[in-house]
């Protein structure tokens, strides 16, 4: 059985998984990757956490990023659960509630070796944008956004 929870950053499953997404990351890029500055959990107030009979295997969170934008944080799902669709329940539940706080747009940032969650947010209507924030200088992230209202 699936079920979806609403949390926040101090769930100790969540930053189990979180752990393991560090991993695999620093696995794909390296551990000096500049994107790994970003990694940070800590006080955020909207997390989601997916849980397969009973046992977590992803997550993600969502945290503010403009007065009517949030922006997606720590998607991941762990090995065993890819192939399901898990990342798709992620993330629209995370859509779901960033619409139940007034917000209309989500953005994101990701590595470019992560052709993954590249496919997963192209196939849910996010679309790529010039590189926001910090990461204007950095050459191996990519930045996307989905407008919520269409």
């Amino acid at each position: 059985m699936i079920e979806i929870v609403r949390t926040n950053s101090d769930n100790g499953a969540f930053k189990s998984l979180v752990a393991l997404l560090n991993e695999d990351l620093a696995e794909r890029d390296g551990t000096a990757h500049p994107l790994a500055q970003f990694n940070a959990i800590s006080k955020l107030k909207h997390v989601v956490l997916v849980l397969k009979n009973g046992k977590p295997i992803g997550c993600g969170a969502i945290a503010r990023y403009t007065e009517n934008t949030m922006e997606l944080k720590r998607m991941y799902v762990s090995p065993e659960a890819r192939g399901q669709r898990i990342g798709e329940k992620i993330l629209s539940e995370l859509e779901k509630w960033a619409h139940t706080l007034g917000k209309d747009t989500c953005v994101l940032f990701m590595g470019v070796r992560q052709p993954e969650a590249y496919k997963l947010y192209e196939r849910n209507g996010y679309l790529s944008i010039p590189k926001y924030g910090k990461l204007k200088d950095i050459p191996e992230s990519l930045c996307f956004a989905k407008n919520l209202k269409s």
